[in-house]
């Protein structure tokens, strides 16, 4: 059976795998639009929100809360039309969800994922 220590040390590399990703257009010196942009942020934001979930649980409901306002912002503002209103919406969804987990509205089996 898998430890704890196996499991963060798969979120670790997860982590450092998003953020690669994030930043390979930049190192492979391909052309910098506002999609490129926007997909970093996003790469980065989920990654350092793993990485502080990892290690300290009791942060979720306020990281998933800023994650939601940093996918929404940077996806509203800087993707073009269909695409910035799709990527503000799941992003006000998401700060919907880190709302109700803050007030216990959700159902116990989501709920399992923000009180641990």
């Amino acid at each position: 059976m898998a430890n704890v220590k196996m499991f963060k040390l798969l979120g670790v590399m997860l982590a450092l795998v998003l953020i690669l990703w994030a930043i390979s257009p930049f190192l492979n010196h391909k052309p910098i639009t506002n999609d490129v942009i926007a997909t970093a942020i996003i790469l980065i934001c989920i990654a350092i929100a793993y990485l502080i979930i990892l290690y300290n649980p009791s942060w979720t409901k306020a990281v998933f809360f800023i994650e939601g306002i940093v996918i929404g912002a940077s996806g509203y503002m800087l993707l073009a039309y269909p695409y910035n209103i799709g990527l503000g919406f799941v992003g006000l969804i998401i700060i919907i969800i880190a709302i109700l987990a803050y007030l216990q509205k959700l159902p116990p089996s989501i709920l399992k994922w923000f009180y641990r």
